[in-house]
């Protein structure tokens, strides 16, 4: 079994030809050079996608360790270089590792110490290999809109979404929060003959039901305390384009019969009118919740439902796709550098493994965070599987005693339990709402305020 193609580089043949047969007694494909000038010579004309690492002493004529080391950085820095040295010349070999070499290791040396060393130059080679690969990925074969998927489950998404953008009938988007709902919605828009037009979006949830009449439909002038002036509803704001109603299932039982009206007439009557007005309007809404209970519990009306149902999407769960995974985190890892102007980190193996494992409870939003925090926290290159560990935040135990040594006020001690609960619950609101005890309205609205 062939485990990866060294070249190796020293002019003391007794040397060359002693790491020569214990790399094939490894299992390695080994080609030697006496020069380090004809190496790179050779190097030059060589397919290096198939080289995976080069092992080369320091002191030869011609072209010494670290003179090599600088031109095949140039040449193609992804391959690890490991410099063998004499010990009079380690300082040489450091100056090479701060150049861009892989490592050094000290003549004369053990073979298991020779050993991990290129195991552990052949992980990173391996790991830059598979960076890339995921980064061509996601550069050329698995965008959709602002969406990225390769699953099975996603693609079939995708093709649902082409065929439901060239229609004109109403969309509901079922799924779990964070599954990324508004980004179905935008590429159903922009896949579409309304294209050109508005595409306007309200969440249910985030405006208390007493304004959300006059968000939808507007209101005119004195027709409640505040109205000073007429307003335009949301309705007339998309007309001729497209209204995304996030978190229908949140919308009043009043409110449901107004909507349905409007779906139904094509018309809507702004809070305080008594004249109707025409509107041409694709709606497309988006719940969480299971709406065929909600109608059991009569908590949603079953006409608007099949009203608002009429292309039925579902959007399945991060852990339902765990193919995906990997894009993402390379997808999120370069839209963080870039943001944050820092080098683009890699992840291991280990790291990555356990990205996949995880249940991912908060869907995309949370594995975007986690990455997020992962970009602006580790100090390295690599982001190793000891640095998912959360360090955002306390243990729970601690909390009370961190968060009250600057003395807060009441109002400050609060937010911060809440953006605790928040992050323990991975950002999903309707569970952060009922261990807190309130309304997921208010944590909407909270969101809105920080953003203002």
């Amino acid at each position: 079994m062939n485990k990866g193609r060294i070249i190796v580089i020293d002019d003391d043949g007794a040397m060359r030809e002693m790491v020569q047969d214990f790399l094939h007694s490894q299992g390695f494909e080994c080609q030697t050079y006496d020069l380090a000038s004809r190496a790179f010579e050779d190097l030059q004309k060589m397919d290096l996608a198939a080289i995976d690492c080069v092992v080369t002493d320091q002191n030869m004529p011609e072209m010494n360790g670290v003179e090599f080391t600088q031109r095949m950085k140039k040449l193609e820095p992804e391959i690890p270089v490991i410099i063998m040295t004499a010990y009079a010349s380690i300082d040489h070999a450091i100056e090479a590792t701060r150049l861009g070499a892989f490592s050094y290791i000290s003549k004369p040396f053990k073979l298991k110490e020779f050993e991990v060393t290129i195991q552990r130059a052949l992980q990173l080679r391996n790991l830059k290999r598979e960076n890339f690969s995921l980064k061509e990925s996601v550069k050329n074969g698995w965008r959709f809109g602002k969406m990225i998927g390769k699953s099975r489950l996603m693609r079939e998404v995708f093709e649902l979404v082409d065929r439901v953008a060239k229609a004109h009938a109403t969309v509901l988007i079922t799924g779990e929060s964070g599954t990324g709902k508004e980004l179905i919605a935008r590429a159903i828009h922009d896949r579409g003959p309304r294209a050109a037009k508005p595409f306007v979006a309200i969440n249910c949830t985030a405006i208390p039901d007493n304004l959300l009449e006059s968000e939808l439909f507007g209101h005119v002038r004195g027709s409640f305390t505040g109205a000073v002036g007429d307003k335009m509803g949301l309705f007339e704001e998309a007309n001729g384009g497209t209204l995304f109603l996030d978190e229908i299932g949140d919308l009043d039982l009043n409110l449901q019969a107004k909507l349905l009206r409007v779906l139904q007439e094509k018309t809507i009557k702004p809070v305080g009118s008594t004249k109707e007005k025409t509107v041409d309007v694709r709606v497309l809404a988006a719940t969480h919740k299971d709406l065929k209970k909600a109608i059991g519990d009569e908590r949603f009306r079953e006409d608007l439902y099949y009203r608002l149902s009429v292309l039925p999407i579902h959007l399945p769960a991060l852990r339902q796709r765990k193919d995906d995974i990997p894009i993402l985190v390379q997808h999120f890892l370069e839209k963080y550098s870039s943001i944050n102007g820092t080098p683009l980190k890699k992840v291991s193996n280990q790291a990555m493994q356990e990205l996949i494992d995880n249940g991912w409870s908060g869907n995309v939003r949370e594995l975007e965070n986690v990455i997020e925090r992962l970009v602006v926290l580790t100090p390295g290159d690599f982001i190793e599987k000891t640095d998912l560990t959360p360090t955002e935040y306390p243990p729970s135990e601690d909390f009370f005693a961190r968060a009250t040594e600057d003395w807060p006020t009441i109002e400050q001690l609060n937010d911060r339990y809440i953006d605790v609960v928040l992050h323990k619950t991975g950002g999903r609101k309707e569970k952060a709402a009922h261990i807190l005890g309130i309304n997921r309205r208010t944590l909407y609205r909270r969101e809105k305020e920080k953003t203002c």
